[in-house]
C-alpha cells in the first residue's frame, strides 16, 4: 500500500489494515440494519462506481461547529472513491436513515477538521496510529491534511 501524497506523509510500510476490520464492519453494519445504535457509529452507502449499486461501509461522523464531517483513513478506500464519483449516498444510525450530500475539502481546509479528530473520536486514533504512525497530537492529525480525505456531510432534501 504505498499511496504517494503532495506533502510526503504515507502510510507506513508495514501498515496495513488490520485483518479483523472487515469482520468487525460486518457486525456493525448487520446490527444497524436490525436497529441497534453502535458508539458512534453510523452506516455510509454510496453508489459503486461502476455498477451503481450502494456499497456499504460503517464511518464515524465529527461534528464541529454545529457541521457533520467523515474522515478517511486512506486516499484510495473504495467508499472514498465511490463518494467522490457519486458526492451523494444514505447514512443510517439505527433505524434512522438521510439522504446526504458528500462535498470533499480541499486540502487547505481539512487540517482545522483532523485537528479535532483525536479529541472527538479518541477510539479511531490507533487505526491512525497504525497506517501512519501518529499519536493523538492534534498537530500530527493535521499534518496528514494532504492524505486524509475530509467529507462535509449535508443533508438532502
Amino acid at each position: 500500500m504505498s499511496t504517494s501524497v503532495s506533502d510526503g506523509i504515507t502510510p507506513r510500510e508495514s501498515s496495513r489494515l488490520p485483518g479483523w476490520l472487515p469482520i468487525v464492519n460486518q457486525v456493525v453494519m448487520a446490527l444497524q440494519r436490525l436497529g441497534f445504535v453502535v458508539g458512534s457509529m453510523h452506516v455510509l452507502a454510496v453508489p459503486g462506481r461502476q455498477s451503481g449499486i450502494p456499497r456499504s461501509t460503517p464511518v464515524s461522523l465529527l461534528t464541529i461547529d454545529g457541521q457533520r464531517y467523515v474522515v478517511a483513513g486512506l486516499d484510495d478506500a473504495d467508499w472514498v472513491l465511490n463518494a467522490r464519483a457519486a458526492g451523494r449516498g444514505n447514512l443510517q444510525r439505527g433505524r434512522t436513515e438521510e439522504s446526504i450530500s458528500l462535498i470533499e475539502l480541499p486540502v487547505a481546509e481539512r487540517a482545522p477538521i483532523l485537528r479535532e479528530f483525536p479529541r472527538l473520536q479518541p477510539n479511531g486514533v490507533p487505526f491512525f496510529t497504525r497506517l501512519y504512525g501518529v499519536t493523538a497530537d492534534p498537530e500530527a492529525f493535521a499534518a496528514l491534511a494532504g492524505t486524509c480525505p475530509v467529507f462535509r456531510v449535508e443533508r438532502r432534501g
